[in-house]
């Protein structure tokens, strides 16, 4: 497994998507594996979109956005992400601290203050010791998460199953929400990684398939969690599986090695808003710790904002922040996937495109009012298709417009 596969592996390993995956109990266990693959399948296509976006162009993802969007554009976008990762640092680190406050007393305060100085040591260990360190974590985690998934899932060879659920009903379409929804909030990540690569389409394929393998796996655990066991808090399984300090390992461990994909995608996309600076990349040798805060401070700041954040608010439903991120990303995929495999759009100088600014307001509002409805498939699918359809007849009326405009100039000249 490529390096760039491995972190995307530690991404996935997440106890958001454990507890992602539990709130699918209103649907039984069968359709919420349906509901957990099928919807994981459309997350690694439009995963893998994102990032052969990144790959084509030989940017990272914000930057990326400004081959649609405009420079302008572009700089909104990589606002909104910052946002969006500081709030995913503050839901990981509120949610480790529950979880980790349950096998082992600490307090709130002091679980939330250990992962984040955790995450910012990891951010801070350089390229050359991360690599080495992350390697014996990766699979430290697996084996623990092997273990997890057995006595979990040995309620079903027990006949310990219920039939009936204590959760609250859910809409075959709302579970293909919530499961769309996770790879969906990595898209604007995705090519910060692996548009550098020596191969960057089969390390993108790899780094999309790590990633949407596990957190399946993930969101299963989560299902059969809640399903089997009726139990949703992490460190109770995990008590009562008899995995005390192995369990506190994975909850925190699983933390700082998602939340440091976050942190570097915060830098990647505070660089994105200076596109006449270059990003700056950490050496294969280890620069000095001095360099090295240089480089990541975005991203430093970005965890402890997100610690602080943790410590304060209250972070228990995190469905809302989901479907927010959804309403955001859906529609600016959307216009980018038009725009580069559909209709070829070119780069122009132009500070805001307009075409790609009203098809995503227009995806922005359509999928909200898609949410008062429920459908069999959602509503980021339908949002999707929609967006993509806006942006491509905008398209062409404006090139049938501008080839209109040019004929009668040519016209007018030669009389």
């Amino acid at each position: 497994m490529s390096r760039i596969s491995l972190i995307w592996f530690g991404a996935a390993i997440s106890i958001a998507e454990i507890l992602t995956g539990a709130c699918l109990e209103g649907l039984g266990l069968m359709r919420g594996l349906v509901v957990i693959v099928l919807g994981h399948l459309i997350g690694f296509l439009l995963l893998f979109l994102a990032g052969m976006i990144g790959v084509k162009n030989n940017e990272g993802s914000m930057r990326s956005s400004a081959l649609s969007f405009g420079i302008y554009g572009s700089y909104f976008f990589a606002v909104l992400n910052i946002i969006q990762l500081i709030g995913w640092q503050g839901i990981m680190i509120f949610d480790a601290s529950l979880s980790a406050q349950g096998i082992l007393k600490l307090g709130h305060t002091w679980w939330c203050l250990i992962v984040g100085v955790l995450t910012i040591a990891w951010i801070l260990l350089g390229i050359k010791h991360r690599d080495k360190l992350n390697v014996i974590v990766m699979v430290l985690l697996l084996l623990l998460t092997v273990v997890l998934s057995f006595i979990i899932f040995s309620g079903v060879r027990d006949g310990k199953t219920s039939s009936t659920s204590t959760g609250d009903v859910m809409s075959f379409g709302q579970g293909l929400e919530l499961s769309i929804a996770m790879p969906l909030s990595w898209i604007p990540m995705i090519a910060d990684y692996t548009y550098k690569a020596k191969k960057p389409v089969k390390t993108t394929f790899a780094a999309c398939g790590t990633y949407t393998v596990a957190s399946s796996w993930m969101y299963i655990i989560g299902l059969g969690a809640a399903v089997i066991t009726h139990e949703t808090r992490i460190d109770q399984i995990m008590l009562k599986a008899g995995l005390g300090v192995a369990g506190l390992f994975i909850i925190v461990f699983s933390c700082v090695t998602t939340n440091f994909i976050d942190a570097f995608s915060c830098n990647q996309s505070t660089y994105a808003l200076f596109p006449k600076e270059k990003i700056p990349q950490e050496s294969e040798d280890g620069p000095s710790l001095k360099n090295n805060i240089k480089i990541n401070l975005p991203g430093i700041i970005d965890t402890i904002i997100g610690t602080a954040g943790a410590i304060i608010f209250p972070m228990e439903n995190i469905t809302d922040f989901l479907y927010f991120i959804g309403s955001v990303f859906a529609p600016m995929i959307s216009v980018q996937i038009a725009d580069q495999f559909i209709v070829k759009h070119e780069k122009t100088d132009v500070k805001i495109d307009a075409v790609a600014s009203m098809s995503w307001i227009i995806g922005f509002i359509i999928y909200r009012i898609l949410m008062r409805h429920d459908f069999l498939i959602g509503y980021t699918i339908p949002n999707m298709v929609m967006t993509i359809l806006i942006t491509v007849v905008l398209r062409k009326l404006t090139q049938l417009y501008h080839l209109s405009c040019q004929k009668l100039h040519s016209h007018s000249s030669y009389y």
